[in-house]
């Protein structure tokens, strides 16, 4: 389903009345909060991709990494973990199904949680996933929408990593790119959450299918404010452009464009193909972060020394124009 298409299915359905639940739908935030008691919430997530890479223990490992994402991006703690697989056993044997659930253990045993069961059904290509449960206090959640005018916007990983998969599977990529990204996305978003901790972010998401554009709009948006992206300071996956100018793309790259149209604005002139990275579907991708401008500095000192050193200052929160939450400068 398109991004368009998933926003009007989630505008169509019922309102829900439980005030403890503190996070639903109506924003498409990263998870679902749900609170127990007065100091304990549950951050509810699920996700679920086909394999961007040929090694099966690393396939566990992205995937993994992946979907507990979504609770780091909530400003929660992963707890345990439900896998789903789809898996064609008459194809494959069952070696590749086990090193793929042990690259994904090994990502949820250094996120502290556990793999507590799952789901397995046959199905034509592999598709490897995790439902996740972790726990934020109720009072400590973050939400993808709060971007006040006057913050920096941070991110803390490179982004690329849609064409770069995909131009590995033309033999484009370079072997070094390509390990850079893997490296990348089988990352956790644990060091940058758990420095987060620390700070008093207004904003967080992380940016993940719907592209840095993609998810840069739902905070704008859902905040009312306009996003200013400085495109110089944004750090790239290396060669990402690159496969872009030559012709590479991805299937969802289409559909996040629309997504943001009516509402974005490119100050500079720029030829199509260099417009693209913005759209690029991320896999593990980082957190996008909007802060107080003074806290700034001192976060992203904080985030290198805690191995996080490619978080760049990327742009800046402004009062909504009334015509564009996205501008990209």
């Amino acid at each position: 389903m398109s991004p368009v298409g998933l926003s009007r299915l989630l505008a169509s359905l019922p309102k829900h009345h439980d005030p403890r639940l503190l996070v639903g739908y109506e924003t498409s935030d990263d998870a679902a909060v749900y609170r127990v008691d007065d100091e304990t919430a549950l951050v509810l997530t699920v996700d679920v991709i086909t394999p961007p890479v040929d090694d099966p223990f690393l396939y566990g490992q992205i995937a993994a990494a992946n979907a507990l994402s979504d609770v780091y991006a909530m400003g929660g703690k992963p707890v345990a973990c439900l896998d789903l697989v789809g898996f064609p056993a008459g194809k494959l044997g069952e070696d590749v199904l086990h090193a793929i659930v042990a690259g994904a253990v090994d990502k949820i045993t250094e996120a502290g949680a556990v793999l507590a069961g799952g789901h397995t059904t046959d199905d034509d290509e592999p598709k490897f996933g995790l439902s996740v449960i972790g726990t934020v206090h109720p009072a400590r959640v973050w939400k993808n929408v709060g971007a006040r005018p006057g913050d920096a916007i941070v991110l803390t990983k490179p982004i690329g990593s849609g064409v770069i998969f995909n131009a590995n599977l033309k033999g484009l990529v370079s072997a070094t790119a390509l390990d850079e990204c893997i490296r990348t996305t089988a990352t956790l978003n644990k060091a940058a959450a758990e420095v987060l901790y620390g700070f008093h972010p207004h904003a967080v998401t992380d940016v993940t299918g719907f592209g840095l554009a993609g998810h840069a709009m739902e905070m704008a948006r859902g905040s009312g404010v306009t996003l200013r992206i400085d495109t110089g300071s944004v750090p790239l996956m290396r060669e990402a452009l690159a496969m872009y100018e030559c012709g590479v793309t991805t299937g969802a790259n289409p559909g996040n464009r629309d997504m943001v149209s009516e509402r974005t604005c490119f100050v500079r002139d720029a030829a199509p193909w260099q417009r693209e990275i913005w759209f690029d579907p991320q896999t593990s991708g980082g957190l996008l972060i909007a802060i107080a401008e003074s806290e700034t500095p001192r976060l992203l000192d904080e985030l290198a020394a805690a191995g996080a050193g490619d978080a760049r200052h990327i742009g800046s929160v402004e009062d909504y124009d009334g015509t564009h939450h996205l501008i990209f400068d």
